[in-house]
C-alpha cells in the first residue's frame, strides 16, 4: 500500500493530465461523430481556462461556479460561430476553426487583463484528481448514451451520408451545432480543471499545436465509441513519461504511431478488439465448412 500511495504522491498531476486530456479527446469526438472535422477546441479549452481563472483569481469565485462560466462562456461563443462556420465543409471547416482558434489567441496576447504573454499565474490550485476523473465518468456515460438516442443516429446519418438524411427529415444544422455546442462545453470545462491544476496558463498553451494533438488523441483512440479517444489521450499523454530515457526520440514514437494507425487501423486502436473477434468467427466459419 506504501508502493501505491508513493506512486500516486509522484505522479498525480501526470495522472490528472490523462483525464484531462481524455476530456478533451472526447471533446473532439462529439463533432468527428456527427462527421465534422474542426480545429477550433483549444480556444475553447482557453476560453475556459481563462474564464475560470480570472473569476477565481479575482473575483472569489466558488471553483465549481467558476468553471460552469467558464463552459457556458464557451458555449455562448460556439453557437453563433457554428452557425457561420457549418456553411463550409471537410478542409474549409478545418481551417475556419482553426483560424477562430488563432484569433482567439491572438486576442489573449493583446489583452492585459489575461496578463498578455505573460499569462496568468498565481491561479488557485483547486482541482484535485478525483475531480477530473468524476468529470470525465460522467461525459464518457453521457455520450455512451447519447450514441445509441435519437441524437446519436442523426449524428451518425450526418456522418454517413449528409443529403440523405436531410432527406429523411433530419435538422441537420441543428444536430450539428448542437455537436459544436457540446463539444465546446467539454473542451472549456476541461480548459478550466486545467488551468487550477498547473496554477498557470498561457495563450501559447492553446496554440495551433494544441489542437492538432487534441484532434490526434481521438484519431489515434478511434471514432466508433467514447473509450477510443480515452483511450488514445491516456496513451499518449503516459507515452512521454515512459519513453524518458528515450526523449529526444519521443515525437518521432509518437508520429510513428500515429502513422502505423492511419495505415493500418483507421478506425482506431479501439477497433483491435473487434477485429480480433472477426478473426475468431472468420476461423470458426472456416472451421465449419472443412
Amino acid at each position: 500500500m506504501d508502493e501505491i500511495g508513493d506512486f500516486l504522491s509522484a505522479y498525480s498531476t501526470l495522472i490528472a493530465l490523462v483525464g484531462v486530456n481524455a476530456l478533451l479527446a472526447l471533446s473532439v469526438w462529439v463533432t468527428l461523430y456527427a462527421g465534422q472535422l474542426t480545429l477550433g477546441n483549444a480556444a475553447f479549452m482557453a476560453i475556459g481556462a481563462y474564464v475560470s481563472a480570472l473569476l477565481g483569481r479575482h473575483l472569489g469565485t466558488p471553483f465549481p461556479i467558476a468553471l460552469v462560466i467558464g463552459a457556458i462562456a464557451a458555449g455562448a461563443t460556439a453557437a453563433p460561430l457554428g452557425l457561420t462556420v457549418f456553411r463550409l465543409r471537410g478542409v474549409y471547416l478545418a481551417i475556419a476553426t482553426l483560424a477562430f482558434g488563432e484569433v482567439v489567441r491572438v486576442i489573449l496576447l493583446a489583452t492585459p487583463i489575461t496578463g498578455k504573454g505573460q499569462g496568468l499565474n498565481g491561479i488557485p490550485p483547486t482541482t484535485e484528481v478525483w475531480h477530473v476523473y468524476v468529470s470525465l465518468a460522467v461525459v464518457a456515460y453521457v455520450l455512451w448514451r447519447v450514441q445509441g438516442s435519437t441524437v446519436g443516429r442523426a449524428w451518425a446519418a450526418i456522418r454517413e451520408d449528409e443529403t440523405a438524411a436531410a432527406s429523411q427529415g433530419i435538422p441537420v444544422r441543428r444536430y450539428k451545432l448542437a455537436a459544436f455546442v457540446a463539444g465546446a462545453l467539454v473542451a472549456a470545462w476541461a480548459g478550466g480543471l486545467s488551468a487550477h491544476l498547473t496554477f498557470s496558463i498561457e495563450p501559447n498553451d492553446f496554440a495551433f499545436t494544441r489542437a492538432v494533438q487534441i484532434l490526434v488523441f481521438a484519431v489515434v483512440g478511434g471514432i466508433p465509441n467514447p473509450l477510443g479517444p480515452i483511450f488514445g489521450a491516456a496513451l499518449l499523454t503516459a507515452l512521454p513519461e515512459l519513453l524518458r530515457p528515450l526523449k529526444d526520440y519521443r515525437d518521432i514514437l509518437q508520429g510513428l504511431i500515429l502513422l502505423l494507425v492511419i495505415i493500418y487501423l483507421p478506425r482506431g486502436l479501439v477497433t483491435l478488439a473487434q477485429l480480433r473477434r472477426t478473426r475468431r468467427l472468420q476461423e470458426i466459419g472456416a472451421a465449419d465448412v472443412a
